[in-house]
């Protein structure tokens, strides 16, 4: 079950988690948090669903359908966090995956400034798997993330938070491959891939924390999900939609399609 905000452009947000989910064979559910307006070149609003009916659309899918697993997305309120986490806590969900959502591609804020503290506070002990990219470790650690030395030092901060793993993702590096540095409180693992040069990048953090999300749900470990959902993420890049006239999406489905 994916616990995010919507995307009318199609390319990140509870969209591409779906997406993920079934290119993945799970079968996903979703709880919309906030509807943006949003396209290839930005987010042109943002509206917050009331709590009401967030916590009415979690109790629908778990008290009927149920859920292996939980991701969650894009939480904009502590109001929201709260109520997710609480819901979580009720339905005593074993498996959750947090992919702090903080900043869209082209750089619109999706999290108010109280809500990352409560993020920090609240959500993040509860992760089995937190998914930041360099910025987002950043905010939520206070290390400076970039490079394959910082980014192992912010996983471990992260897990000291109470995370149960950290994935700190490397695309954001300025040279070199995209790593990513997985820490579970024991041992690191590194999954390097040729980066893709491309701007079509729109929705890679919600794909690989949903990827991830599906490797669990399938009973898979830790590590075999996210590797895994390195994998699927970098052929979804390197099979993108050349879309729009700014950030276009990936290729979710490019093991079954191609977009060109």
């Amino acid at each position: 079950m994916t616990v995010a905000g919507s995307d009318s452009g199609g390319g990140a947000g509870l969209q591409a988690d779906l997406k993920t989910f079934a290119a993945n064979g799970v079968y996903g559910t979703s709880v919309v948090t906030t509807i943006t307006a949003q396209n290839t070149l930005g987010v042109q609003e943002v509206l917050e669903l009331p709590i009401a009916l967030i916590e009415s659309q979690i109790d629908s899918v778990l008290t009927d359908i149920g859920t292996d697993v939980v991701k969650t997305g894009m939480l904009y309120s502590s109001e929201v966090i709260r109520a997710v986490a609480a819901k979580i806590s009720q339905y005593d969900i074993g498996l959750l995956v947090v992919d702090p959502v903080m900043k869209a591609k082209g750089g619109a804020k999706l999290i108010n400034d109280e809500a990352i503290d409560t993020l920090r506070n609240v959500l993040l002990p509860m992760a089995t798997v937190i998914t930041p990219n360099a910025p987002e470790a950043q905010d939520l650690t206070g290390i400076v993330v970039e490079d394959i030395d910082s980014a192992r030092e912010a996983a471990i901060k992260l897990v000291e938070m109470g995370a149960k793993s950290a994935v700190v993702k490397g695309g954001h590096f300025d040279v070199g491959p995209a790593t990513d540095v997985l820490y579970d409180g024991e041992e690191f693992r590194l999954f390097t891939t040729r980066r893709v040069d491309t701007p079509n990048t729109h929705g890679t953090g919600c794909t690989f924390a949903s990827a991830t999300a599906a490797g669990l749900a399938k009973g898979k470990s830790i590590r075999d999900s996210v590797s895994d959902a390195k994998s699927y993420v970098t052929g979804a890049i390197r099979n993108n939609f050349p879309m729009g006239n700014g950030h276009g999406p990936l290729n979710h489905f490019y093991e079954y399609w191609m977009s060109n």
